[in-house]
Order: C-alpha cells, then structure tokens, then sequence
C-alpha cells in the first residue's frame, strides 16, 4: 500500500468472501460471516460491561443526535485481540494506524443521525482529533447481532441500506482515489423499533495513532 495507513478495495476482493458495493460514488465492501458467533458474543459482553453515554466530535445543538452507548475496548481482552487479527489479515494496513476497537449498543428508539466519519477541516475539535493521526482513512465496521427490527445504516446518497446480519463486516474508504473527503460516506444508524442492536467499528488514521 502507498500508505500504511490505508487499504485498497482491489488488495480487499483478493481476500476470501469479500463483496464490493458496486457505485461509482464510493470504494465500498461487505463480508458476510466475517465474524463467528461465539466471537460476537465475546465483544457483546465487553460491550455491555463497559457502555457509556456516545459523544461526537462537534457538538451540533441537538442532543439526541446520536443517542447510542459506546465502550472502548480494552486492546489486551483476548476478543479484541482476535478481532484485530482478522482485520489485518483482511484489510493489510498498519495495526499502529489503527484507533482503539470502539462498540456500540442501541436500544429501542436510540440512532446515530445522518454523520460522516471523517473529521470536517473547518470543525471546532479538527485540530484536537487530527494533529497527531492525521485524518481517518477506512471505516470497517461489523454488526454483532440480528436486529428484531430496524436498526439498518442506511447510505441515503448512494441509496444503500443494510440491515444488522451478525458477524457481517461492511467496510468503505472515507475519501475519494485523489485523497479529497468523500461526502457520499454519509450514513445514519437508524432507530431500533424492536430489540438491541450491537456492532463494533474501527477506524485508520493517515498516520500512526498517537493518544
């Protein structure tokens, strides 16, 4: 790779399983069974045991933009570790690059609004998240649960939705080929009507994560 910090879809459909999101908007990929059971079971139960109120970045003046709860992973729990391992031997970029695994729990009605996952140049914590790792690369993010219902990401400008399937991995690169900030990444993690909804998301940095 031209930068470790980074993959490309073409070094990710060489990797068994591996399906491309076919828009010319986006270098988007999904991996159905990506994770096993037993291993999403694992993360849920750090998840639940370490979940606190989600934050963004820039706070925006609504308070029930993204709703959710989050936890860090602890990276020497030996299910972040295996976690770890399967993204690397997937995607080939620099575990140093890489933000801790962070997870997700969603609860009936709860979301995320509508958000990218790079860092707006012109936002107030820019410099605060970006100085020492430089911008986000790839997002790859992995569904640990089936949803009884709602709950799907939906990609309103490339008019793509998925619903939670546990253990699939959807991965995507937040910029375009030429480096510029990929504005069609938009997403909304939208309301769960019925059940709980668990994922795990990790996040490259351009240069080796610092904090």
């Amino acid at each position: 790779m031209a930068n470790p910090g980074e993959t490309s879809t073409a070094h990710l459909l060489a990797q068994s399983g591996v399906r491309r999101v076919p828009s010319p908007k986006i270098e988007m990929v999904t991996v159905p069974n990506f994770l096993s059971g037993e291993l999403c079971d694992e993360l849920i139960g750090l998840i639940d045991a370490n979940r606190r109120p989600s934050t963004i970045a820039d706070p925006n003046g609504d308070d029930y933009f993204r709703t959710s709860e989050t936890c860090d992973l602890d990276p020497e729990e030996s299910a972040v570790q295996d976690l770890e391992r399967k993204l690397f031997a997937l995607t080939g970029i620099d575990p140093a690059h890489g933000e801790p695994v962070q997870g997700q729990r969603y609860e009936v009605g709860q979301e995320f609004k509508a958000h990218t996952d790079f860092f707006e140049p012109d936002g107030q914590d820019f410099e605060k998240y970006c100085t020492v790792a430089g911008q986000r690369t790839w997002t790859f993010m992995a569904y640990l649960n089936d949803v009884d219902a709602g709950g799907a990401t939906r990609f309103k400008l490339i008019d793509k939705m998925f619903q939670p399937r546990r253990g699939m991995l959807v991965g995507w690169n937040n910029r375009r080929l030429d480096g510029s900030l990929n504005h069609d990444t938009l997403h909304h993690a939208m309301k769960v009507r019925k059940g709980l909804k668990y994922v795990i998301t990790k996040w490259y940095r351009e240069r080796p994560w610092g904090w």
